[in-house]
């Protein structure tokens, strides 16, 4: 079975607090984008196998995709295995949840393929234990997302809005970003209300003018070309420029095709990674 699994943006990301157990607690609004990975799942009769078109992805038990395998082996005592193969396209340790939405899409492959009577409820809860964005990346689409990640609400949908998108030639590790984010020294948050607001009567410019993620503070301040390309996309006519997740990808919004085209060749001489895509 063939699946796109979709890169996603995050429109705002807050930390509103922080549970005993270290985990943080979030408000963010996430959005899909149009770059994926095809994830390939074939039944096997024994083990877990994965490939990858790309040399520097792992392909053992440190790999998202094998241990949602895994997981969906033990949870519904399966008695068989599979093999897996990634088509990879979306940057990684890059804020865009690569790794969980290939998750993502291997546990809706073997639910198809093993024909398991399981809800997206239930893979979300089992997506959970592997990584945080894995249950939004089961549901997808435009959502609100609390807690760890695992209490989402869908959004009016905020699709086709163009967007340019640039990974700096260097990963970020989302859990040293959370690790050295002082949550007293937020001095400024995101309107998320009132940029959900905004979204549903598809203002653009007040949305790009409103986006929020509190995470740049800590990644730009050991990345400064993450806030070099920010101003770069603004001085190339872009509406709003946000970094996305915990970096260091960072995207800007444009309202008319050519502008972002201008943009995309402009950073392509510096960078290796850009993309010019949509919001689906």
């Amino acid at each position: 079975m063939l699946m796109k699994a979709y890169a996603k943006i995050n429109i705002s990301l807050d930390v509103v607090g922080k549970r005993e157990d270290g985990y943080h607690l979030l408000k963010m609004i996430m959005q899909n984008i149009d770059l994926y990975d095809v994830v390939k799942v074939e039944k096997r009769k024994e083990g877990i196998t994965i490939g990858c078109d790309k040399a520097y992805v792992p392909l053992d038990e440190r790999n998202i995709a094998y241990k949602a395998a895994r997981l969906f082996l033990d949870i519904y005592n399966i008695d068989g295995g599979v093999e897996i193969y990634i088509n990879k396209n979306i940057p990684v340790a890059a804020g865009l949840a690569g790794g969980s939405t290939d998750a993502a899409a291997v546990l809706k492959c073997m639910r198809d393929i093993y024909e398991v009577d399981a809800s997206d409820e239930e893979l979300m809860a089992l997506g959970l234990k592997i990584g945080a964005d894995v249950p939004y990346c089961i549901l997808g689409g435009t959502a609100l997302c609390e807690g760890i990640g695992e209490v989402i609400a869908p959004l009016k949908s905020f699709k086709d809005k163009i967007l340019v998108l640039v990974k700096p030639n260097f990963g970020v590790s989302t859990k040293e970003v959370y690790k050295a984010l002082n949550i007293e020294k937020i001095y400024k948050h995101p309107e998320t209300e009132k940029l959900i607001a905004y979204m549903e009567v598809n203002d653009l410019v007040s949305v790009s003018r409103n986006m929020k993620n509190v995470l740049e503070n800590v990644t730009i301040r050991n990345n400064t070309v993450i806030k070099k390309i920010k101003t770069k996309m603004i001085n190339l006519n872009a509406l709003g420029s946000l970094m996305s997740g915990s970096g260091p990808s960072v995207f800007g919004f444009f309202d008319d095709m050519l502008t972002a085209q201008r943009c995309y060749e402009e950073l392509k001489k510096d960078y290796n990674e850009v993309f010019i895509t949509r919001t689906i």
